[in-house]
């Protein structure tokens, strides 16, 4: 068991969400229990996982996507009622880590794609390892665009959708989990011959095949699964208290 405080400011910490402008709140989101055994991460805190947190009589829920968007309605009603309601009621906290999450470069979303997918990590398009948001390497061995459409299905668990802006072999590769479609120009003109993101957008098909650069959108849950169980194993490790990570499917 450890307390709360000394979690949450270990975490901090190792991802320093400070150096980064988001669209919500890192770190802890609502506070519960000071003292934690049992945490239970998943990739969005909603209801289902809450449910689940409970059943398992969690402490500490750990996600990506937690609460307190930019621009999102500040009345406590309806689902947002709910979901805070099951946590207070039951004293649990919910600790969330958007993009420094996606950034690190060890537990962070991109970082453990990258792990997933065998890539070979040379840095970012956008920043600092660790910082910046577009990551950039190459696949472990030479592959052409049905080949890491194959790839990506098989470690993730889901047929990505493939848009072939070319036909040639792909050595060069870059990647942004989440909504990061947008990011292909950047992509292209960093020099890559591929782009993973999770979602796609309708002018994102036309983007790739006018560019000459292959993308792929292979599920924004599926690409960012990975960074909050990468942080639960670490909190388990260094505290010596429970984890569990939720699954609950998404097939967008």
């Amino acid at each position: 068991m450890i307390g709360r405080d000394t979690l949450v400011a270990a975490c901090d910490a190792r991802l320093e969400p400070a150096r980064f402008k988001d669209f919500t709140v890192n770190g802890l989101q609502v506070s519960g229990k000071e003292r934690i055994n049992r945490i239970m991460s998943g990739v969005t805190a909603c209801q289902t996982l809450l449910d689940e947190a409970v059943a398992w009589q969690a402490d500490l829920v750990l996600v990506h996507h937690g609460y307190f968007w930019k621009n999102e309605p500040v009345e406590i009603t309806g689902i947002k009622r709910k979901r805070l309601a099951t946590l207070m009621l039951h004293d649990i906290n919910l600790l969330a880590y958007h993009l420094p999450l996606d950034a690190h470069a060890e537990l962070g979303n991109n970082a453990q794609l990258a792990q997933q997918l065998d890539l070979v990590v040379e840095g970012c398009v956008d920043g600092d390892l660790g910082q910046g948001l577009l990551w950039q390497g190459c696949p472990s061995s030479a592959l052409d665009s049905q080949a890491l459409a194959a790839l990506v299905w098989e470690r993730l668990g889901r047929k990505p959708l493939l848009i072939e802006g070319h036909d040639r072999e792909i050595r060069s590769l870059a990647w942004c989990t989440g909504a990061a479609q947008d990011m292909i120009v950047q992509a292209w003109e960093a020099g890559a011959d591929a782009f993973i993101s999770g979602e796609i957008s309708e002018r994102t098909t036309h983007l790739a095949r006018e560019l000459g650069i292959t993308y792929l959108a292979s599920g924004h849950h599926a690409t960012e699964r990975y960074g909050v169980q990468a942080m639960g194993t670490w909190l388990e490790e260094r505290f010596g208290i429970e984890h569990r990570y939720m699954e609950i499917d998404n097939p967008v």
